[in-house]
C-alpha cells in the first residue's frame, strides 16, 4: 500500500539528499552548523554587545569634553589647543570648518552592532546633529557634529570601535567546523566506499559476473556484510553445480530407456496397419528427448559460463542464420557492432528460443537491436503470426505452459530466466507485423 505523504514531507524528501554519504555528511554539518549558531549568538549577544557599548560610549565621551573644551575657549589660539590636545590624548583627527552646515543624507551602516551603538552614545553624549561615515576611510570612521558656527569634523581610528577578538572567534569556530567537516568527509568516504564494492560485488554476481571473493574493508558491520556475501557466493556456486551434476545425470539415465524404445521402434516389422501409430510413437520419442534437453537446459542455469565482451549484433545474424537453415524467413536490423558483456552461450540460447517461438508460429519474422541510452541495448523479435492475447501472453513465461496459438515447452522460461540472469527483462507486446512481439532489455 502507497501512503500519501503531506506536501511538506514530500518536499523535504526531494530537498534531502539521497546518497548514504550525503545523509551522513549532513547528520553531522546540521549539528556543526547549530553549535556555531549558538556560539556565536552567545558571544555575539553578550560579549559583543557589551564590548561594542563601551567603546562607543568611550568614544561619545570623548568628543563630548572636546566640544565642551571648544565651547569654553573662544579664541582661536584656544581652540587649536584644544583640537591637538584631542589628537595626542584621543587619537583623533579633529578639524572645524567655519560657517558650515551639516550635510544631508543617511549614514552607512556596517554588520554588526557598533554603529548603531555609536549612534546612541552620541545622542546621549553629545546631544548635537551629527552624521557618521563609516565606508568613506578604511581605516577611520568619520563623524561630522553640527556646532553653532561650524561643523566638527571628527577621525576616530577604527582600532578605537573594534575589537580583534570576534574575528579571531569567528575565524577559529569556522577553520575547527572546516576541519572537521573535512575529517568527517573523508572517513565518511571510506566508509560508503565499502559499501558501495559491496553492492557492486552483489550486482555483478547477480548477473552473472563472477569477480569472485571481495575483500572485507570499512567498518565491522560492512566488513561481517561482505564476509556473509562471500560465503553466500560459495553456497550458490555449490549449489549450482550439484545441480548440473544431478541433472546430467538424470539426463543421461531417462535418454537411456528412450534410446531403447527408438531402436525397438525400429526394429519392429513393417506393417501397413501399424504404420501411423509408429510413426506416432516416433513423434513422441522425438517430443520426449527434446523436453528433456529443455528441461536440462533450464534447471541447469548459467552459473557456470562467465560474462564476457559479446558482439550482439553477431550473435542475432548467427541466430537468423540458424533460423534460415530451418526453412524459416529472418531478417536483422541494427547496427553492425554493439559490443557489451554476455555469456555468450546463455545468451545464444535465450534468442533462439524466442526465434524459434516465433518461427514455429509465424512466415515471417524480423530482428532488431538498438541502443537505449547508455546503459542498455533493445533487442526486439517480431513475427507476423496470429498473436497472443494481452491477458495470456504472461502465463506463456511459465513452465510447459499452452498459449493460444498451441505448443508446450520451456523456451519462453528459459529464455527470460537467462535474460533476467544478465540483469535484463523480457517483454510480450502486439507486433507492427500483426503478430507477436518478444521485447529484450539488457544491460550495458
Amino acid at each position: 500500500m502507497r501512503l500519501n505523504l503531506p506536501p511538506q514531507s514530500r518536499m523535504v524528501k526531494k530537498v534531502l539528499p539521497r546518497s548514504l554519504l550525503g545523509r551522513s555528511l549532513l547528520i553531522m554539518l546540521v549539528p556543526l552548523v547549530l553549535v556555531m549558531a549558538v556560539a556565536l549568538q552567545i558571544f555575539y549577544g553578550s560579549h559583543l554587545n557589551i564590548v561594542s557599548r563601551r567603546f562607543a560610549s568611550a568614544v561619545a565621551g570623548e568628543i563630548a569634553v572636546t566640544i565642551d573644551a571648544m565651547g569654553r575657549f573662544q579664541r582661536e589660539h584656544d581652540r587649536d589647543w584644544v583640537l591637538r590636545e584631542a589628537f595626542d590624548q584621543f587619537e583623533f583627527a579633529v578639524t572645524f570648518a567655519p560657517d558650515a552646515k551639516l550635510s544631508e543624507g543617511h549614514s552607512p551602516t556596517v554588520l554588526g552592532p557598533v554603529d548603531d551603538d555609536l549612534a546612541a552614545a552620541l545622542r546621549e553624549r553629545v546631544r548635537r546633529p551629527f552624521r557618521t561615515d563609516w565606508t568613506a576611510d578604511p581605516q577611520s570612521v568619520l563623524i561630522d557634529v553640527q556646532m553653532p558656527d561650524g561643523v566638527l569634523e571628527v577621525q576616530v581610528p577604527r582600532k578605537r570601535l573594534y575589537t580583534g577578538t570576534i574575528f579571531l572567534f569567528v575565524t577559529w569556530v569556522l577553520g575547527t567546523a572546516l576541519l572537521l567537516f573535512g575529517i568527517a568527509s573523508l572517513f565518511m568516504r571510506n566508509q560508503v566506499r565499502a559499501i558501495r564494492r559491496l553492492a557492486a560485488a552483489a550486482e555483478a554476481f547477480g548477473v552473472g559476473r563472477d569477480i569472485g571473493p571481495i575483500k572485507p574493508e570499512g567498518a565491522a558491520e560492512v566488513r561481517q556484510a561482505a564476509t556473509a556475501f562471500n560465503r553466500m557466493q560459495e553456497r550458490i556456486r555449490r549449489f549450482l553445480q550439484q545441480r548440473t551434476e544431478m541433472l546430467a545425470g538424470v539426463s543421461h539415465d531417462l535418454r537411456t530407456p528412450l534410446t531403447r524404445l527408438r531402436l525397438a521402434l525400429a526394429m519392429l516389422p513393417a506393417d501397413e496397419s501399424l504404420r501411423q501409430d509408429l510413426a506416432d510413437m516416433s513423434g513422441d520419442v522425438d517430443e520426449m528427448e527434446r523436453l528433456i534437453g529443455s528441461y536440462l537446459s533450464f534447471a541447469r542455469g548459467e552459473g557456470v559460463e562467465q560474462a564476457t565482451p559479446t558482439d550482439l549484433a553477431a550473435m542475432l545474424e548467427d541466430v537468423a542464420a540458424s533460423a534460415r537453415r530451418a526453412g524459416a524467413e529472418v531478417s536483422v536490423e541494427g547496427p553492425a557492432d554493439l559490443v557489451l558483456p554476455l555469456r555468450p552461450d546463455a545468451a545464444r540460447r535465450a534468442l533462439t528460443n524466442l526465434v524459434d517461438n516465433a518461427r514455429r508460429h509465424a512466415r515471417r519474422v524480423t530482428l532488431s537491436v538498438s541502443r537505449q541510452g547508455e546503459r542498455s541495448v533493445q533487442v526486439m523479435v517480431d513475427d507476423d503470426g496470429p498473436g497472443i492475447p494481452a491477458e495470456q501472453r504472461e502465463g506463456l513465461f511459465r513452465p510447459f505452459a499452452s498459449g493460444a496459438a498451441g505448443g508446450t515447452g520451456l523456451g519462453l522460461t528459459i529464455a527470460r530466466d537467462i535474460v533476467r540472469a544478465h540483469g535484463g527483462e523480457i517483454m510480450l507486446e502486439d507486433s507492427p507485423l500483426g503478430g507477436l512481439r518478444a521485447r529484450v532489455h539488457l544491460p550495458v
